[in-house]
């Protein structure tokens, strides 16, 4: 089991990683302000479905096999990038709901769900993240590896999993204000399609 000093320190530094704006953070905030809090929530359980797959990927082994070959990480790096340009996309030319009061969401927290899970999955900069950070809070002598590798990858789920809900909470908040204004209706859809498309573009030109 691992020791309570280097899973306080574990939990320290991912809170300081999740809480951090990066890719997972946009796309929880972006879907929360322009579909509202659920789908927001459903983004963010969907990035941590797909975080607990890239642990069970680096606990046996198929995150090593993404790390060393370049074509296996090309061709998951691209497909991402290009599932987020597609999603971006449709957002921007998606024609937006006429009746600010309609109560319309441009997403069901299902889909946001499916979606975040897919985008997450092929990721393979968070498949190497997982195989690189997890085994430097691993000790042999404190038992089963694999266990210990499963416990850390846990904990950052359950970490990420509490920073996305607080930003769809405030950014459902923000967006249900903004969605009273027409001018913000017609130009939502664009920024958030803009949004993913950047995320998409930044994925495919990073390396390994």
């Amino acid at each position: 089991m691992i020791d309570q000093t280097t899973l306080m320190t574990y939990t320290a530094i991912v809170l300081g990683f999740v809480f951090i704006p990066g890719p997972a953070t946009l796309l929880t905030i972006a879907r929360a302000t322009s579909s509202g809090t659920r789908a927001g929530l459903a983004t963010g359980a969907g990035i941590a479905a797909g975080d607990l797959i890239h642990t069970f990927m680096a606990v046996v082994g198929i995150s090593a096999i993404i790390a060393t070959s370049a074509l296996l990480f090309s061709v998951i790096k691209f497909l991402g990038a290009g599932y987020l340009v597609y999603l971006g996309l449709r957002a921007i030319f998606q024609k937006s709901h006429p009746d600010p009061g309609a109560g319309h969401l441009a997403i069901t927290p299902v889909k946001a769900f499916r979606q975040a899970i897919l985008a997450e999955v092929l990721n393979p900069k968070t498949a190497l993240f997982f195989l690189a950070f997890l085994p430097q809070f691993v000790h042999p002598e404190n038992g089963m590896v694999l266990l210990q590798l499963s416990i850390l990858g846990l904990v950052f789920v359950l970490m990420g999993l509490l920073s996305t809900v607080v930003f769809a909470f405030g950014a459902g908040g923000l967006g249900r204000f903004l969605r009273r204004n027409p001018t913000v209706l017609r130009w939502q859809g664009k920024v958030v399609g803009s949004i993913y498309c950047a995320l998409g573009v930044r994925l495919a030109l990073q390396e390994r």
